[in-house]
């Protein structure tokens, strides 16, 4: 009957930590690669050269578009960036809720049983 009341909170703790990784691993698998400022730079210059046969509007339109896509791509990378600060954010303040749920868990457990389930507990959310 003990070995009951030791199991279950461990088994529960174990299912917080399986959900957190799954929700923490969707979160990465759906975010795209950012292109770096040097990369964005070198393809404005690549776009603007092809504009360099062009004459009249068509050049203008050419030149315009190479500085749309420039901009447009500048953008998506602060907001990649940005996106990315607010994703650990987000994670971290997940990962220290569960920690302090698994840890008021732990505290109805006394003995061995408590001093296994913080060790355990630390270990799992780094802390």
């Amino acid at each position: 009957m003990n070995l009951s009341r030791t199991v279950c909170p461990a088994v529960a703790l174990c299912l917080s930590a399986l959900a957190f990784q799954a929700s923490a691993q969707t979160m990465q698998s759906g975010s795209t690669p950012v292109r770096s400022s040097d990369q964005i730079d070198s393809q404005y210059k690549m776009d603007k050269k092809q504009c360099d046969g062009m004459k009249g509007n068509q050049k203008d339109v050419c030149q315009k578009q190479a500085e749309a896509n420039r901009d447009k791509a500048k953008a998506d990378a602060k907001a990649g960036k940005e996106k990315a600060e607010a994703n650990h954010d987000a994670a971290k303040t997940r990962n220290d809720a569960d920690y302090k749920v698994g840890k008021e868990k732990c505290d109805a457990l006394s003995g061995n049983a408590k001093d296994a389930c913080v060790a355990d507990l630390k270990t799992r959310y780094g802390k």
